[in-house]
């Protein structure tokens, strides 16, 4: 096995799923306005959606599957339209509790939703996150030659990427149930949807102005 590779290989995984992107702030929103167990949920959906990718990365290089940059595109694009959804509903939740006269906090949107619910917007978070889709498209592969054997180096990167994208999400969860962030809660929520709202206008105007507009010259 090819461990100086390997090294690299968990060196950037655990920075790319540690610097906050939509995933991350969107498990910290979940933790702020629903608590540890939507958290968990939504980390559960976001793994979910990076086994998803895994195996088309994996069907890319085994040359069983060609990726379609319109496919991907649309995909990016109904990503940022949830997001924005998301983030405008999360956004409305707080500002609302915030003028109750009595400050008595109603259930937020996010706090309702049902387990499966939940695990499905971590699923559409994930599945639709441009960071993770061109990791595993693009840079997945570079990874595979730890070994001399494809599927044996496939198994191995796998699992370390779910074991890895699992701890660091959970430990945001787990961040967020200390005094400090609970007595900043609705202050986290409100910047965090504002953060996921910034970041679909971003990411949907890239796309139209990048992804479909070369697709469609």
């Amino acid at each position: 096995m090819n461990f100086a590779l390997l090294s690299v290989y968990l060196t950037s995984i655990t920075l790319m799923i540690a610097v906050p992107g939509p995933v991350v702030v969107y498990v910290l929103n979940a933790a702020a306005r629903g608590g540890f167990r939507q958290a968990l949920l939504t980390s559960l959906g976001a793994n979910w959606a990076s086994l998803v990718l895994i195996a088309m990365a994996a069907l890319v290089i085994m040359g069983l599957f060609t990726v379609d940059q319109t496919w991907l595109s649309w995909i990016s694009l109904a990503g940022c339209v949830f997001l924005a959804w998301t983030a405008i509903r999360g956004l409305l939740s707080e500002l609302a509790s915030a003028k109750d006269a009595n400050h008595r906090v109603p259930a937020t949107p996010l706090a309702r939703l049902s387990g499966a619910k939940q695990i499905l917007h971590g699923f559409l978070i994930g599945i639709s996150n441009p960071k993770d889709i061109i990791f595993f498209i693009a840079f997945f592969p570079q990874f595979v030659g730890i070994t001399s054997h494809l599927k044996t180096s496939l198994a191995i990167l796998t699992a370390l990427w779910i074991v890895c994208d699992f701890l660091i999400l959970l430990s945001y969860a787990v961040a967020m149930r200390s005094g400090i962030f609970q007595q900043r809660r609705k202050w986290i929520s409100i910047l965090s949807s504002g953060f996921l709202l910034v970041v679909a206008v971003g990411a949907g105007v890239y796309t139209l102005l990048h992804g479909m507009s070369g697709n469609l010259a």
